[in-house]
C-alpha cells in the first residue's frame, strides 16, 4: 500500500509523513518512508534552477511514482511525502498500487509564508529565485483526495491524524 502526502512547500507533509511512518512500522516492519526532498538527493537532482522547472519536476514525479510501484510490488508499505504538482501522476498512482490512500495536506498560502523557514516564497516573490510550486508555478489542489488535512491552526496533533488516516487506511 502507497499512502501520498501532498502539500505545498512548509504545509507539515513531512511531518505528518514521519508520524504516519514511525506507527505503521511498529505493526508493519515491511514499510518505509519516502520524501520528495531525500529523492531529489538520491538522484543530485535538487542543487540547479533548471531542476525545479516544470519538465524537471514532472521527471522527479515520474520517478517518486515508480520508485513506490517497485516498492509497492514487493509488498512493502510506502508513506511518500511530496509536493506532487501533477494530477495525471496520480490517476496513475490509483490505477497501478495495490492500494492507494491520498492525503493532502491544507494550508493557506499566507499560513506557509509566515511559517516557511527557507525564505523561498519571499524569493519568489521578489524574483530572486523562479520555479516556486505556489508562487510562479500553479499548484493545482487535489481533486480526489482521501483524506484532507487542514494544517492552517499552529501545534497540530500530528500523531492524532496520522493515527486518523490509518484507522482509514484500514477500510481499503
Amino acid at each position: 500500500m502507497v499512502i501520498w502526502i501532498i502539500g505545498l512547500s512548509a504545509s507539515g507533509k513531512t511531518t505528518l509523513g514521519r508520524a504516519i511512518y514511525k506507527q505503521w512500522k511498529n505493526e508493519a516492519p515491511n514499510t518505509v518512508f519516502l520524501d520528495g526532498d531525500d529523492v531529489r538527493k538520491i538522484f543530485r537532482h535538487e542543487n540547479k534552477t533548471q531542476h525545479y522547472t516544470i519538465e524537471e519536476r514532472k521527471r522527479n514525479s515520474d520517478r517518486i511514482c515508480e520508485l513506490c510501484a517497485w516498492l509497492d510490488g514487493q509488498n512493502i508499505n510506502v508513506v511518500c511525502s511530496v509536493l506532487s504538482l501533477f494530477e495525471e501522476a496520480r490517476d496513475w498512482n490509483r490505477k497501478t498500487y495495490s492500494k492507494y490512500f491520498e492525503v493532502f495536506v491544507d494550508v493557506p498560502m499566507d499560513v506557509l509564508k509566515k511559517r516557511e523557514t527557507k525564505g523561498l516564497y519571499a524569493a519568489a516573490e521578489k524574483g530572486a529565485i523562479k520555479n516556486v510550486a505556489g508562487v510562479d508555478i500553479p499548484f493545482p489542489t487535489p481533486k480526489t483526495p482521501d483524506f484532507i488535512f487542514d494544517n492552517s491552526q499552529d501545534n497540530a496533533d500530528f500523531e492524532k491524524v496520522a493515527q486518523e488516516i490509518l484507522i482509514e487506511t484500514k477500510q481499503l
